[in-house]
């Protein structure tokens, strides 16, 4: 449930980081630092805890810490609250406090390592896949990367470009799902269509093996087609574009 799971460190880097600072607030006590594999741990089991510290919002954590060791046969640990530290230069959609999810959001945007060079890939353009389901904002994105000047491939237009009459996935869409799929004026009625496929895998992937692969081909052209311009920037805007 973390925001932005992706940016969240390894455990090991983590923890390094975690007994460095407490060693560096006082390296005179002995610290040991150990995965939670659970929302628990070893607090609900080690027998020679004595103190569990807590802040306003994870007291409740710590009580049911206490009645899970009152369950386990151990005796209750005493809760030692401790206020947050409040974020001087959170933004207004931030949360109050100092928050790791806070820290996450604030690295959108920035480049966390250098694009890997591949001989197999031309330079230019750089092409940014931009997937995501409905309401994620993909729209949104893609106008303003097409403001600052990037190429954008709109896969949902090129998906009934394909089924146009004369379109490259046209006829073989026809023959796999018979003429009752088509409107009066030879049109693929797509409302028909789909009643045939969603909830029937085995119809879904043959429509998806007939039409992924001429979208995928109108993106390559369309690509060409920005290098042709240009652009030094391609941005591919499709919903299932991982699938």
């Amino acid at each position: 449930d973390k925001v932005l799971p992706e940016l969240i460190e390894p455990y090991e880097l983590r923890a390094a980081k975690l007994r460095e600072f407490l060693e560096d607030v006082k390296p005179s006590l002995c610290y040991d630092i150990v995965p939670l594999p659970d929302p628990f741990g070893p607090s609900v089991t080690d027998p020679d805890l004595q103190c569990l510290v807590v802040s306003e919002e994870t007291r409740r954590g710590g009580e049911a810490v206490n009645r899970k060791r009152l369950e386990n046969g151990l005796p209750e640990l005493a809760l030692h609250e401790i206020q947050l530290m409040k974020d001087p230069v959170r933004s207004q959609n931030e949360e109050e406090k100092i928050s790791s999810s806070s820290l996450r959001q604030r690295l959108l945007g920035t480049l966390l390592q250098p694009p890997r060079q591949d001989p197999a890939l031309p330079l230019r353009p750089y092409v940014i896949g931009l997937t995501g389901g409905t309401g994620s904002g993909k729209t949104s994105i893609a106008k303003l990367l097409g403001h600052l000047g990037a190429f954008v491939i709109d896969t949902d237009k090129l998906g009934h470009a394909v089924y146009v009459p004369g379109g490259p996935a046209y006829e073989p869409v026809v023959a796999a799902f018979g003429a009752e799929i088509l409107n009066k004026d030879g049109t693929i009625n797509r409302k028909v269509l789909g009643a045939k496929v969603f909830g029937n895998q085995e119809q879904l992937k043959s429509l998806t093996d007939i039409v992924w692969p001429e979208i995928a081909q109108m993106a390559k052209e369309r690509v060409r087609e920005a290098d042709a311009q240009g652009k030094a920037v391609c941005v591919l805007d499709a919903a299932v574009l991982l699938e």
